[in-house]
């Protein structure tokens, strides 16, 4: 019996895998994830029980091992208990049947007491990525730990491309002929204009950098390069020259073409909503209570409150108070001076929600956490009253929640990012600028997918620096992804994508009509996850 184990173990070994003590008992058991051969960085690298048994009860099942592994050792470190419990949720449905068991609920309308809806079965919220601070010494090497983390995971994403899979590293580049095509994988290191209006890029991997340039008649090339900033990793084709390298093609990470649209199994709608201001004087509290009053089915037409009477999930990308000190001046424009005050107001506000309603809510940059991104979680001693409500789950910022899941369906995943670095790309990008700047919020959001990164330059936000990971990275593909910020509110779609900019609820401020800026307040998105339809709702009312 030894002797099969034994075996069974050096052959897993042979295999690249390690095996955990747990799993022994039940070696001959093991069953492998279903990959393409070769492809050992798609595997669990150590097998326990919990893998083995994901991969017996679910061995179609779509997870990033990388994460999965990440979590597992953050809970048995005990630096972060919450991740690896929620993988095991989301996957393993046996164990958590009373998650997803079928609840009748009749719910009566006061204008309209025959209207009634069975509600369907409905899953919890399951917080795939979640930041949590982490206790560590930070130094100079601290910092390039960081970007070559960010480079080497992009880099691996740009290398599946089939154009990119013969690229070199620069120091091999500045060692070809004159002429000689190449292609290589960078991240921008500077960017600026020629003399002529050509556009010179210099790059640099591990090895070393090298300048390119893009002529001005290149067309969409020329166009696609005014839109590089610096810190993003691209791939390259182009020509060798004198030191040189004259791109033919520009490649970005980007979000993977093809892939269908995600639709749910169940007739649900999450609603989308953001900068409600809580605080300042400026809130629409009338508007407000117009929204919490359709969202409980009591207000609208048929249709409306049957919609509403649909909704399980309700999203709260940042701003959710207008804070306190946030900028010079600010005490004569709050009606609530108390940040403590603001939070209890908000959850009192939100008590009035119907409770099978799951509330996610993360915060931003007027929020009292630190303005540095990733952001963590609203402290509880901060808003003690929104942790003690049974149906609010707080994220920090950014954030991936899973909703909608069921048996045989993986469910949809949101990026919740309240998008702080956005003012910095409205203002740099040329395509964005002089398109129509804020108006084309979604624009940018699909650019910054294709980079698959939220906030890649350095300076286009406070950023928290972990040798470890970039946080920041969008590493898994989002069905929806969420932003507030800039008090607009558009929809729009890229690739499977989703792309939400869910409006605000403060009507315009002096420093907005000083700026030229026109808020779209009080208006909520939402979204039919079963066939991912979207639109907006408009709530706006005068108050007072």
């Amino acid at each position: 019996m030894v002797g099969d184990i034994n075996e069974k173990v050096i052959s897993l070994l042979k295999k690249g895998y390690l095996v955990s003590p747990d799993l022994l008992k039940n070696i001959n058991e093991v069953s492998l994830p279903n990959t393409e051969e070769g492809s050992i960085e798609e595997m669990p690298a150590v097998l326990t029980k919990d893998v083995n048994d994901l991969l017996n009860k679910r061995p179609d099942f779509k997870l990033n091992w990388k994460d999965f592994e990440k979590a597992r050792v953050g809970f048995e470190k005990g630096t972060d208990k919450n991740t690896y419990p929620s993988l095991l949720n989301l996957a393993n449905y046996d164990k958590n049947k009373d998650k997803i068991e079928k609840i009748i609920t009749e719910v009566k309308v006061p204008e309209n007491p025959i209207l009634t809806i069975e509600k369907n079965p409905v899953s919890s919220p399951v917080v795939l990525k979640n930041y949590i601070d982490k206790d560590q010494k930070l130094s100079v090497q601290s910092f390039i730990d960081h970007y070559r983390t960010r480079y080497y995971y992009l880099r691996d994403i740009l290398q599946k491309r089939q154009q990119l899979d013969n690229a070199i590293s620069i120091d091999r580049v500045c060692s070809r002929r004159k002429g000689d095509n190449v292609s290589t994988i960078g991240m921008v290191y500077s960017k600026q204009y020629s003399k002529n209006n050509h556009l010179i890029i210099e790059i640099e991997d591990i090895s070393g950098k090298i300048k390119c340039l893009v002529m001005n008649n290149k067309g969409e090339l020329f166009e696609d390069a005014k839109d590089l900033v610096c810190d993003e990793v691209i791939g390259i084709n182009g020509t060798v020259g004198d030191g040189i390298i004259f791109i033919n093609e520009i490649y970005f990470p980007e979000v993977p073409r093809g892939t269908p649209i995600k639709k749910g199994e169940i007739d649900e709608y999450a609603v989308f909503i953001s900068d409600l201001q809580l605080g300042s004087k400026k809130f629409l509290k009338s508007s407000f209570l117009k929204f919490i009053r359709w969202i409980n089915g009591e207000v609208g037409s048929t249709e409306q409150k049957k919609e509403a009477l649909k909704v399980n999930y309700l999203f709260v990308t940042g701003d959710v108070v207008d804070g306190v000190g946030i900028y010079p001046g600010q005490d004569s424009d709050l009606e609530i001076s108390s940040v403590f005050e603001q939070y209890e107001e908000c959850a009192k506000l939100f008590s009035k929600i119907r409770k099978d309603i799951h509330i996610i809510l993360a915060p931003g940059n007027h929020d009292a956490v630190r303005l540095a991104e990733p952001q963590p979680i609203i402290d509880k001693d901060i808003c003690s009253s929104l942790w003690e409500m049974e149906n609010v789950t707080l994220v920090s910022n950014p954030s991936i929640i899973n909703v909608g899941s069921t048996k045989t369906f993986e469910g949809i995943n949101v990026l919740m990012y309240h998008g702080f670095s956005f003012d910095y790309y409205v203002s740099y990008l040329d395509s964005i600028r002089n398109n129509g700047g804020y108006d084309k919020i979604c624009d940018l959001m699909k650019i910054l997918l294709r980079k698959r990164h939220i906030a890649p330059t350095h300076d286009s936000n406070l950023s928290v620096i972990d040798s470890e990971e970039d946080y920041m990275i969008i590493d898994k593909v989002p069905d929806i992804f969420v932003a507030g910020h800039v008090h607009k509110a558009k929809i729009d779609q890229y690739m499977q994508t989703t792309l939400i900019c869910s409006s605000c609820w403060q009507s315009k401020t002096a420093y907005e009509e000083k700026l030229g800026h026109v808020p779209e307040p009080g208006r909520a998105a939402i979204v039919n996850l079963r066939t991912r339809e979207a639109k907006f709702m408009k709530f706006l009312k005068e108050d007072g």
